[in-house]
């Protein structure tokens, strides 16, 4: 009898032949699309944010739902707080609390820049669901992002039962915003030993930032995200710190002892295309080796974002969404 492995992945989903033609033609596209106008460090990310929203860069402007609700919550600094954008379920009924986190590496983006895929979240899932929008670099660096999603997730730890008909049972974020979204969980972990998630969803997360998993050297596609729009994302975020201070468990949680925390159970998503792929294959390692219940779903050739691209791009995006809903589901009150 040959040896079976003590880890099991489903190593086929890896298969560049899985990738349709579909996907193939959607990510072309999206490479041609971006050689068409400026990276954001080329004019500045206070010039680039406007210029991104108002579609005047190669992306189209962000849809903006009239349902969508804006409000503001309490920051650990006195006189400041925290914008947030919120969305009821359709039916009016709310189970409790989706706190999202958005990407943008730290440095773009907004609450109020994905509007469609929140929407869905809500209708989905039947919970309230609640974007922080979080202070950017690089003119306000690590911690400030970090400290304005902390303080709005323990806000909802302690409201939102009374506010929302139900308590957090879900974190989740998107690229930079997954990232966030663990250094977030850990803080209440620590902060409010007490509770307990219902779950996290990490979507294409980046969770060493000490120096990147080799897959952000390799797939240097233009697609989206490559090695270098990392570098310059990490520069504004982590201004001067040395690789040794980028592997403090605060910043990169990849470094946490994952065996000291009750980790809740978690779900990690991403693209066989995806420069962060490694970063997800290994960290749901790494929490499963701790004792934590983790799911890892890959997408072939998806790139990174896929999730809240439209649904006629590259089918992956409706099976992420799916995937997404089946998660909260499973695992909701």
């Amino acid at each position: 009898m040959p040896l079976t492995s003590d880890l099991a992945i489903t190593a086929s989903k890896l298969d560049p032949s899985l990738v349709t033609e579909q996907t193939k033609k959607f990510n072309s596209n999206l490479i041609d699309l971006q050689k068409s106008g400026p990276k954001w460090y080329e004019v500045g990310a206070a010039k680039y944010r406007p210029m991104r929203w108002n579609g005047e860069t190669p992306f189209p402007a962000p849809k903006v739902l009239d349902r969508g609700k804006n409000i503001t919550l309490p920051s650990r600094e006195s006189g400041r707080v925290v914008p947030c954008r919120v969305f009821a379920p359709e039916t009016g009924r709310s189970k409790g609390v989706f706190y999202h986190i958005h990407g943008g590496g730290w440095v773009l983006q907004s609450e109020a820049f994905q509007d469609p895929m929140l929407a869905h979240y809500a209708d989905s899932t039947g919970l309230t669901v609640i974007s922080v929008g979080y202070r950017l670099a690089p003119e306000d660096p690590y911690p400030a992002g970090n400290e304005d999603c902390f303080d709005v997730g323990e806000w909802l730890v302690d409201h939102a039962e009374l506010q929302y008909g139900g308590a957090l049972h879900f974190i989740s974020g998107d690229s930079a915003g997954a990232h966030l979204s663990v250094c977030t969980a850990f803080e209440l972990l620590q902060s409010r030993p007490t509770f307990a998630f219902k779950g996290l969803i990490l979507n294409f997360g980046c969770y060493d930032l000490a120096g990147m998993l080799p897959a952000a050297h390799l797939f240097d596609l233009g697609l989206i995200l490559d090695k270098d729009i990392m570098d310059h994302y990490m520069d504004a975020y982590l201004p001067g710190k040395s690789e040794k201070e980028k592997r403090d468990p605060k910043i990169s949680p990849f470094f946490a002892d994952l065996s000291k925390l009750k980790l809740p159970r978690a779900l990690f998503t991403c693209g066989t295309l995806d420069p962060l792929l490694d970063d997800s294959i290994m960290f749901c390692t790494r929490w499963v080796m701790a004792g934590g219940e983790g799911v890892l779903k890959l997408y072939p050739g998806a790139p990174h974002g896929f999730n809240f691209f439209p649904l006629e791009g590259t089918e992956q995006t409706r099976i992420v969404l799916d995937d997404i809903a089946t998660f909260v589901k499973d695992h909701s009150p």
